[in-house]
């Protein structure tokens, strides 16, 4: 239980190297593209191919790997509760029929193992594995099936997506455009991009609490950002929920194309007690 309550606060998502710590204000600003006459979903649709221009584009689209480590603190309504961890994050992108899988380790002795597919999440210990909670595991396929890489790997080549620009509005104080991405179910997300370099500073969606029958808001932040081996990522990544903060991540190290052999995903493997 005390490993569950630890790691069921951890934020995922991770996108994130050591070795080549260019700072923010290192990326390019692009250069604005004319849009005069362009209808809201034309719009929309050239915002998300600036963003994914910025993000790397083809190269970033076909990342194979990331490895990444860093410490994670939890909050309980917006005021921290006291809890952090280290974690180390191995994921593996859905890339030459290679499936989606991401491996996460926890505490400092790295003997707490979360392996999350597109449709569980087992944790492993030294005492052996178990199937996570359902809230947990509906809570991380929910960010994930929203995630940026979703919205562009898979949302966008639905049939009747509808992409609409939404205007400008405010992240931390820089101006964004707001470009919103609707599902033909009216499943949404909602992306702000730097209006200068185009990059992601918040995601945002909603889904129905049938709990309480209404619905509640997820958002996460990026903030931070270095270029690592060419990819502008994202060191310090901050969630909300129903606009409290619930969790931030703290990137200190970050791996793109690192080698993964298949056993490092096995959840059958067992992990050795640590000292």
């Amino acid at each position: 239980m005390k490993h569950l309550l630890l790691t069921a606060t951890i934020a995922a998502t991770l996108l994130l190297s050591n070795s080549a710590h260019a700072q923010a204000s290192d990326i390019p600003s692009a250069a604005p593209t004319p849009t005069a006459g362009a209808t809201p979903e034309q719009r929309g649709h050239l915002l998300l191919d600036q963003m994914v221009a910025a993000l790397g584009g083809p190269l970033w689209l076909n990342r194979s790997t990331i490895y990444e480590e860093g410490h994670t603190a939890a909050f309980f309504r917006g005021s921290p509760n006291g809890s952090v961890a280290d974690f180390w994050s191995y994921r593996q992108f859905p890339i030459n029929g290679k499936p989606d899988v991401e491996r996460i380790e926890y505490t400092k002795k790295r003997d707490v193992v979360h392996i999350w597919t597109t449709d569980t999440g087992i944790e492993i210990t030294y005492k052996g594995r178990t199937t996570l909670p359902k809230e947990q595991v509906d809570d991380h396929i929910r960010r994930h099936n929203h995630s940026i890489e979703e919205v562009v790997r898979t949302w966008l080549k639905q049939p009747d997506v509808v992409v609409l620009a939404e205007g400008t509005s405010m992240v931390e104080r820089r101006m964004v455009d707001k470009v919103t991405v609707l599902s033909a179910n009216n499943d949404a997300v909602t992306l702000e991009l730097d209006i200068n370099t185009h990059l992601p500073l918040r995601r945002t969606f909603e889904w129905r609490n049938e709990t309480f029958k209404d619905h509640d808001e997820d958002a996460e932040e990026y903030d931070d950002y270095h270029t690592i081996q060419g990819f502008p990522t994202p060191f310090t990544i901050t969630r909300y929920h129903n606009g409290d903060m619930a969790s931030q991540l703290f990137v200190k190290k970050v791996e793109y194309g690192t080698s993964m052999p298949p056993e490092l995903f096995d959840p059958s493997r067992p992990v050795k007690k640590g000292k």
